[in-house]
């Protein structure tokens, strides 16, 4: 949280976002960020291709048919947290350093790569600026239900990053324990039950159940409820990022699990193995889409049937703008499951390809057009400059000026054909960045109109798929590698990713020394002296001479809460992170010094080469 003093001053330098010409009169309208955890772009019935998805979700498509949906609408990243802290802040995973999930480690490698994951932050640090501290400048009171995921230390928390209320335990999404296990772990009617059934009835209806089924109870979804109830006398800003649909893959509504095991022709599952059958075939996971259906629709009945204090004669639903997205493509497998099917997007999860980046995306509001479709480019790095369009909010230059995303407000309320940006540029391309996991996965890309390019990190070569030809499809599924008879093409998407990576600073995987031949590592730095002195808390190195120069060398310092100082022995994950500290050479290039700072626990200094291989000196435990 900025200090009351930093706020003040940085008021005196707002900037303001351009008003779009059919802003809605609404005064401050609030708005709803309906995140969800893992929901593929084929998962639900919004965007159906080829065989239909048989899960039901009635309102999901009843939102598309209030609002626009957009079936060209991508994530920042193919992983949750660098998707949730990019979103949030409103800048690229490379910018807030978070490319994947499960940072603030010192870099590793797996046993099926010779490379060094590069090290990346756990979450956003109190620097970053939110969109939720953003809104709450702007007289907003703010909210967060769910998954926070974008870091655990104290200072990380969500009510440290402009959040009023927070409320992020798992709901009815908690997973099975001990002897329970997803057959035989379902609500209940009975009163001391957590989860209790419903009284009320929804979809879908069965003949066995003609007025509807019953749903356990979910806390996610009650916070939510609660949150807009007692927040709707102000402006609201609720950010609901649900557990749904991540693993574990389960339910504890057992009538659902019916109802799609018979959709499905299935036996209902009555012991606790993986599902094994391909293409979209788990009932337990169609219970999920279809439990989360049914939370997005108690949110907009609740909107609906609910007036606004602030604006006589309106309900809730007329003042308020509905985002509904999801942080990455759909996961395929997991714990043995197959989970889902993208297709006809290629992969998932974790890939930059267009099923781990895909995904739905659906936004209504006052004076966005109701049931239309459009296919331009989006990405949720919009969502930040575009609401404090939609609210007549403004930030500090320092932070509006940093935005990777562009403001939206013309394609939602002014029917523009194109995303622009603040000078009329119309958005060419969106880029991501994952040099993480095995060596195939660690991918940068690159989507240009109708072109998706790939530059494979480790060889370092690129190939090229044409998604669409004049707007209509044409190779969706990336089967067919074009580059070597689109060298031109190639070259000019090849020139504009490495634009984008080198004024980003992209971060790549690194050699392991440990994997190479000898011959190969026998020019890489070499730490000769590593010492600390505890009195002037001085750390240093000593490289031999004539060895390859150093191009970046850093020291990680990992931090704590300050209950976790007072500690000693084993440390705990969510207690701690590395932080990356930059360094500065001597003037020989041999001798790197860093002076620890009180309350730093650990350190270790980190060294990459001209021939990108990564030493690592001995991480030095000091307190």
């Amino acid at each position: 949280m900025k200090s009351l003093l930093t706020t003040l001053t940085i008021l005196l330098c707002f900037t303001n976002h351009a008003i779009s010409q059919n802003k809605s009169s609404i005064d401050k309208p609030n708005i709803v960020i309906f995140y969800v955890d893992d929901l593929g772009w084929q998962d639900s019935e919004l965007n159906d291709l080829d065989e239909p998805t048989p899960w039901e979700t009635p309102n999901m498509v009843a939102l598309a048919k209030e609002g626009i949906n957009f079936t060209n609408a991508y994530s920042p990243a193919p992983t949750c947290a660098p998707s949730r802290a990019a979103m949030l802040s409103g800048l690229h995973p490379t910018k807030t350093g978070v490319t994947h999930v499960s940072g603030g480690t010192a870099p590793k490698s797996t046993k099926r790569s010779k490379y060094l994951t590069p090290f990346y932050p756990i979450g956003l640090m109190p620097e970053n600026f939110t969109i939720a501290e953003a809104l709450k400048m702007n007289g907003y009171t703010t909210g967060h239900v769910g998954k926070w995921h974008v870091g655990a230390l104290d200072i990380q928390k969500s009510t440290k990053q402009g959040f009023d209320f927070a409320y992020e335990s798992r709901g009815a999404h908690q997973g099975p324990k001990r002897e329970k296990n997803r057959v035989n772990n379902f609500a209940t009617h009975d009163e001391g039950d957590r989860y209790r059934l419903s009284d009320e009835k929804y979809p879908p209806f069965t003949k066995e159940s003609p007025n509807g089924i019953s749903y356990p109870k979910d806390m996610v979804t009650e916070k939510a409820l609660e949150f807009i109830s007692t927040s709707k006398d102000e402006p609201f800003f609720l950010y609901l990022a649900h557990w749904l649909v991540h693993a574990p893959i389960h339910t504890k509504n057992k009538e659902l699990l019916q109802y799609y095991s018979d959709k499905l022709g299935i036996e209902m599952p009555t012991k606790d193995i993986p599902i094994k059958t391909g293409g979209q075939t788990n009932p337990f996971y169609g219970s999920m889409v279809t439990t989360l259906d049914w939370s997005l629709g108690r949110i907009v009945d609740l909107l609906k049937t609910t007036d606004d204090p602030r604006h006589p004669g309106k309900k809730l639903i007329e003042t308020t703008y509905i985002i509904f997205s999801s942080d990455n493509g759909g996961v395929e497998k997991a714990n043995g499951d197959i989970v889902t099917d993208n297709f006809p997007l290629d992969q998932g999860k974790k890939y930059a390809q267009e099923g781990g980046i895909r995904v739905p995306m659906v936004i209504a509001g006052p004076q966005i057009p109701k049931g239309e479709t459009k296919d331009v480019l989006i990405n949720q790095l919009d969502f930040f400059p575009t609401v404090l369009n939609l609210t007549n909010s403004t930030v500090p230059e320092k932070y509006s000026s940093e935005f990777d995303g562009l403001d939206i407000s013309g394609v939602l309320l002014d029917n523009d054909k194109e995303v622009a940006d603040k000078n009329g540029n119309a958005r060419e391309d969106l880029w991501w960045h994952f040099p993480h996991n095995t060596d195939s996965q660690m991918q940068s890309a690159i989507r240009h109109g109708d072109y998706k390019l790939y530059k494979n990190l480790i060889p370092g070569t690129y190939e090229l798929y044409r998604l669409y030809k004049n707007g209509k499809r044409e190779d969706l599924e990336e089967k067919f590698d074009i580059a070597k008879d689109n060298p031109k093409v190639v070259k000019d998407l090849a020139a504009r990713l490495e634009k984008y990576l080198e004024e980003y600073n992209a971060q790549f995987p690194y050699k392991n020394p440990s994997k190479f031949k000898a011959e190969e590592t026998a020019s890489i730095p070499v730490i000769v002296n590593d010492t600390y002195d505890a009195e002037s808390r001085k750390a240093t190195i000593t490289l031999e001479k004539g060895k390859s120069d150093v191009v970046e060398p850093y020291v990680l310092i990992r931090i704590a809460n300050k209950s976790a100082l007072k500690k000693k022995g084993k440390l705990k994950k969510h207690s701690t992170t590395f932080i990356k500290v930059p360094l500065e050479a001597s003037k020989n290039n041999l001798e790197y010094t860093y002076t620890v700072p009180e309350n730093i626990m650990e350190y270790g200094f980190v060294l990459i080469d001209e021939n990108q291989f990564m030493v690592q000196s001995e991480f030095r435990r000091i307190n």
